[in-house]
């Protein structure tokens, strides 16, 4: 599209011009794309690690609707709290909210084969780690000095460590078939490879908003597929409500110290997220530094859209890093742009049969994406660590803590003496690893014997 029909370039660098609406709806709808997928995604894996069940033949199959459903609604909420803003609170720039992976791995342990029990938990430590993500935007600023590449980038990788079981779990038939005849069918993994072969065409070969969908795509075709096959049941969706409102609290709410614990620390790397994320929307659209006000407004809508979202029994919100490409690409800095795509969000996610669609997908298919998406994250990390100068220092540091923080992981029984509490909370690796990393990043000198550089960390 040329410039022309969508502003000046003076006009494209300003947040608070809105194009005409019949360009500013396709790019509005462009970043829901961009976002879509990844979006749900926790919200049925978690759904999935408490018992919910996936098919449209599970009893519980609600309870995965409805998280689906509020993955959206307050996906789109918390950009209309970035987009909009109220006072102090928000960025007022075209920052996008989705549920966020980064939690992921600290909620499966608080929830697996718990169901409703286990998304109490969740619910109270997503209400207080969202107040508690708000609070920092007092103090963000002054965090930064902890988190150098070689421990954000540490963390993300961990991050994606931690999910690329659940994808290939998913593509063999689920966690909660293994051990059955069915579990790593050749159907299974036909339906897994055909998305992530789809996925990769369209993301290298098509271009525009259809390379930013291609995992999108993907799962279409995938999905076609299994309607061929005749594995695609829609009973759930003939049930479902046209529209419904969010219940407040749905799952109850308990206060462990896991969760809050939990919740609390991951809030303070989501938090550093968002000050990455403003401050490559303010540069790559506009050409410029972000401002203290943007920063502190982003963590403030940051912690509250999570806190939001919490009273109804949905999981953790934050700015999702992909639409910031999507920006630079697109070089339209417009915030109502983004609120647009928000006002679509919010009204899919007030629409039960939406979720109830998106539920029908058969696990294996979803596999396939989740293995593409949890292997970028991965690589986003390694991505983030390519800019650590790997002298002597840095490799202690980095090694120390992915020893310890994956050796947790993939042997949680060997921390079976410890209170509850502590096992939740170091068997996901992330935690262990981050401290451990942010710990001897302060506490090293910048040299060891035997470097013959300055360390990046």
């Amino acid at each position: 599209m040329r410039e022309p029909r969508i502003g000046t370039p003076q006009q494209l660098r300003d947040p608070d011009y809105t194009p005409p609406l019949l360009t500013a709806i396709p790019l509005g709808l462009q970043h829901v794309l961009a976002m879509f997928v990844s979006n749900i995604t926790p919200a049925v894996i978690i759904a999935g690690a408490a018992g919910f069940g996936l098919g449209s033949d599970s009893p519980d199959v609600p309870q995965t609707v409805y998280l689906i459903q509020m993955s959206m609604l307050f996906a789109g909420v918390a950009t209309l709290v970035q987009t909009v803003g109220a006072g102090p609170v928000g960025a007022r720039l075209p920052i996008v909210q989705g549920t966020s992976f980064a939690f992921v791995p600290i909620m499966i342990p608080l929830v697996a084969g718990k169901g409703v029990d286990g998304m109490a938990a969740i619910t109270g430590g997503v209400l207080v780690g969202g107040l508690f993500h708000a609070a920092l935007g007092t103090v963000v600023r002054r965090l930064r000095f902890a988190l150098p590449p070689l421990v954000t980038g540490l963390v993300v990788l961990m991050i994606g460590l931690a999910l690329v079981r659940v994808g290939v779990q998913y593509a063999a038939g689920g966690a909660a078939a293994s051990g059955s005849d069915d579990y790593g069918s050749a159907r299974g993994w036909a339906l897994a490879v055909l998305v992530i072969v789809v996925t990769l065409g369209a993301k290298f070969f098509l271009r525009g908003m259809w390379g930013v969908a291609a995992v999108l795509i993907g799962l279409l075709a995938g999905y076609a597929a299994a309607l061929a096959l005749g594995e695609v049941e829609f009973d759930a969706v003939a049930r479902a409500a046209v529209v419904a409102a969010p219940d407040p609290f749905r799952f109850g709410i308990e206060l462990t110290a896991a969760a809050v614990i939990g919740f609390c620390s991951m809030a303070v790397i989501s938090a550093i997220e968002t000050v990455g994320d403003v401050s490559a929307i303010a540069k790559g659209g506009a050409g410029r530094a972000a401002t203290d006000a943007e920063i502190t407004g982003a963590t403030y809508a940051d912690g509250i859209g999570t806190a939001i979202a919490g009273l109804f029994g949905a999981l953790p919100n934050t700015s999702f890093s992909q639409n910031v490409g999507l920006i630079a690409m697109t070089r339209v800095m417009s915030r109502h742009v983004v609120t647009i795509g928000a006002l679509f969000l919010v009204v899919a996610g007030l629409v039960p049969k939406v979720g109830a669609v998106i539920a029908t997908v058969p696990i294996e298919v979803l596999g396939g994406a989740v293995i593409v998406m949890f292997g970028l994250v991965a690589a986003a990390g390694t991505s983030i660590l390519a800019e650590v100068r790997w002298n002597q220092r840095n490799m202690v540091v980095f090694g120390v803590a992915l020893s310890v923080g994956l050796g947790l992981q993939l042997e949680p029984t060997a921390l079976q003496q410890l209170p509850d509490t502590l096992q939740a909370l170091l068997t996901t690796g992330l935690l262990p690893a981050a401290a451990i990393a942010v710990t001897l990043n302060l506490l090293l000198p910048e040299r060891l014997p035997g470097d013959t550089d300055d360390g990046d960390g």
